[in-house]
């Protein structure tokens, strides 16, 4: 199985390394089937991580790291445009796939997602990270929203538990607060109403979030998170998210390819 190839725009690549964010329109339009019925899979084949973090108005499904035993999954990270994507505006010679995650909010959800980055959860560190955005129903109002140019701040975001607001790693840190960008006017929010296919792209450092979903149709979406030539492992103050565990990888070096496997290799392709 190949990765399809895409040619990205200048434009595209700039607005990413400038802003931290970018949505490029239809890239997944040809993929929204295969993507739904792996969404639906999933749902009906939860993991032992899945929950429901709506807090008992609506339903907020989340859950993660199961694209290996989901076969459509598995035809969208090996065969889609993804990797070649990924690797272009990650400005990267190769494209490793890290994780994927499923979030669906059903109508009626209240429960927005907080103000986070991703970087301070992961056991992952590089100037080189992406995450796709991909919904497969059109999104308005519970859109995924980013601080333009907050990849570049010099300290991380306190990471917290989406449940209740908690620290992600109950310790100090030298962390800057939750930011509230909806009461900062020196921060640029961008959001994009989204068809089907759609896919915002952004740094594993961008600032985002989302509200709940009070629109009259759901809102399925599956994130696929890559990262680049520069990535490797470090340690955390405590257990990160995902969970991944018995990796033997040490502080510095390069995430193992039998677990998170190279898909795009400019100089193979």
């Amino acid at each position: 199985m190949k990765p399809a190839p895409y040619s990205l725009s200048p434009e595209i690549i700039a607005d990413y390394q400038r802003d931290g964010a970018v949505c490029i329109r239809g890239a997944f339009k040809d993929w929204v089937d295969v993507i739904a019925e792996g969404i639906e899979r999933n749902m009906r084949e939860r993991s032992a991580t899945a929950v429901d973090i709506a807090g008992g108005v609506g339903s907020f499904f989340d859950d993660y790291c199961n694209w290996e035993r989901i076969p459509e999954f598995v035809q969208v990270v090996r065969e889609s445009p993804a990797a070649a994507i990924a690797a272009g505006v990650m400005q990267s010679k190769s494209a490793q796939f890290f994780h994927d995650h499923v979030l669906v909010k059903e109508p009626g959800t209240q429960k927005a997602t907080p103000w986070h980055q991703d970087i301070p959860y992961y056991f992952v560190d590089g100037s080189q990270t992406v995450s796709f955005w991909i919904p497969i129903d059109p999104v308005k109002e519970a859109t995924l929203r980013l601080v333009a140019g907050s990849h570049k701040w010099d300290k991380l975001v306190l990471p917290v538990r989406w449940l209740d607001d908690s620290n992600f790693y109950a310790g100090e840190g030298d962390y800057l607060p939750v930011p509230d960008p909806d009461s900062d006017p020196e921060m640029k929010v961008l959001e994009w109403e989204m068809e089907p296919g759609d896919a915002v792209l952004f740094d594993f450092r961008t600032v985002h979030g989302a509200r709940g979903n009070l629109a009259p149709n759901r809102r399925r979406v599956i994130s696929l998170r890559w990262v680049g030539d520069d990535a490797h492992y470090v340690e955390r103050p405590g257990r990160t998210s995902p969970p991944y565990t018995g990796h033997d990888m040490k502080h510095g070096q390069k995430l193992r390819e039998d677990w998170f496997p190279v898909v795009w290799d400019a100089s193979a392709a």
